[in-house]
């Protein structure tokens, strides 16, 4: 019999907004065309690129961006897919190396060492910086630095076929998820620019890396299979639970279900208590709190409608919720490209 496991009902536990999309989905996927046309991936990666429907995602998890801001939203999704597809399929030291010309370029304007991947992130950097505040833009570009060290450190760490502990892999999955940074485009879409202090707040924070952590997990629990059969699944929280407590593929995808049920608790109770920092920036906090709720629920929606992660399957698998392990692939030769597989 072919191994199965059942997803936990994460959509269940959601209560925030569903089916939202944004009104210029179609007319953004220009942006996919912009990732394209550079050449950067192999006939079998635009494929697969192509398939994730980044757009849509960008739909349900910014869907009351207008467009200018929702074209850049579109091309920062694409931007991090594109770094996680060139830096799956490098070591440690190749892979820190690309990251690094990612980070320098986006950092300093001036800084180009005319590659393709410079090219493109300065591209992005002008669309970033023309619509992003002084407050989140500085944040952004911290965190930056934090996802790409993180990026490096999984293909470190996959080279030597390490596998975290749960306590080492929450840290490390916060940053290299990218959720951080596709936060730090909310304030950009809504027309806001929050003071320091407001993330200095521990509630705050607790709010932010729990609905940070909620994406992580579902995202795993989603792309296990996927994961698996590229060989890539060492950075997934099932393989860290499987690993650490020594239980089964069904019984790690339970452990998710639960924790996320305890993860949107958290996150009602604190959105119930945080302090006031004064009328006129309450109402901006709240609408940040908001928005990151609607990634929550946007992600979990974008999973069962592309084909990313379940194939020509997603839908059966949203009905029933039964996922069958695909036999692993074989590995993607391509003369023309030194860094792909």
């Amino acid at each position: 019999m072919p191994r199965q496991y059942i997803l936990p009902d994460l959509l269940a536990l959601c209560p925030f907004p569903s089916g939202l999309t944004n009104p210029h989905y179609k007319e953004a996927e220009e942006s996919r065309a912009w990732i394209n046309s550079y050449g950067v991936f192999t006939d079998k990666k635009r494929a697969t690129f192509a398939q994730g429907n980044i757009e849509l995602l960008a739909s349900h998890t910014y869907p009351y961006a207008g467009y200018k801001q929702f074209r850049m939203c579109c091309d920062f999704v694409n931007f991090l897919f594109l770094i996680d597809e060139v830096s799956d399929d490098q070591n440690g030291k190749d892979a820190r190396a690309t990251c690094n010309v990612f980070l320098r370029a986006l950092r300093n304007p001036d800084w180009n060492d005319n590659s393709v991947l410079a090219k493109i992130t300065k591209e992005f950097r002008a669309r970033y910086f023309s619509l992003a505040g002084d407050n989140t833009s500085q944040r952004f570009l911290a965190h930056f630095g934090d996802y790409i060290e993180a990026v490096s450190k999984e293909a470190e760490l996959r080279e030597r076929g390490k596998i975290l502990s749960v306590a080492e892999y929450l840290p490390l999955r916060r940053e290299n998820s990218a959720v951080r940074l596709c936060f730090g485009l909310l304030e950009s879409v809504l027309g806001i620019d929050l003071p320091d202090k407001v993330f200095a707040d521990d509630v705050f924070t607790s709010l932010h890396f729990t609905a940070v952590d909620m994406i992580c997990w579902s995202n795993d629990v989603y792309s296990y299979d996927m994961e698996q059969a590229k060989g890539l699944n060492g950075n997934n929280i099932i393989t860290v639970l499987c690993h650490e407590k020594k239980i089964d593929i069904q019984a790690a995808s339970d452990y998710v279900g639960i924790h996320f049920g305890q993860l949107m608790d958290r996150f009602m109770a604190d959105k119930a208590c945080l302090q006031s920092f004064g009328s006129a920036l309450d109402a901006e906090v709240a609408r940040y709190i908001d928005a990151m709720g609607q990634w929550v629920i946007g992600n979990l929606e974008w999973s069962f409608e592309t084909k990313r992660y379940f194939g020509d399957n997603h839908a059966e698998v949203r009905r029933t919720r039964v996922v069958t392990l695909r036999p692993k692939e074989e590995p993607e030769f391509d003369s023309d490209d030194s860094s792909e597989e």
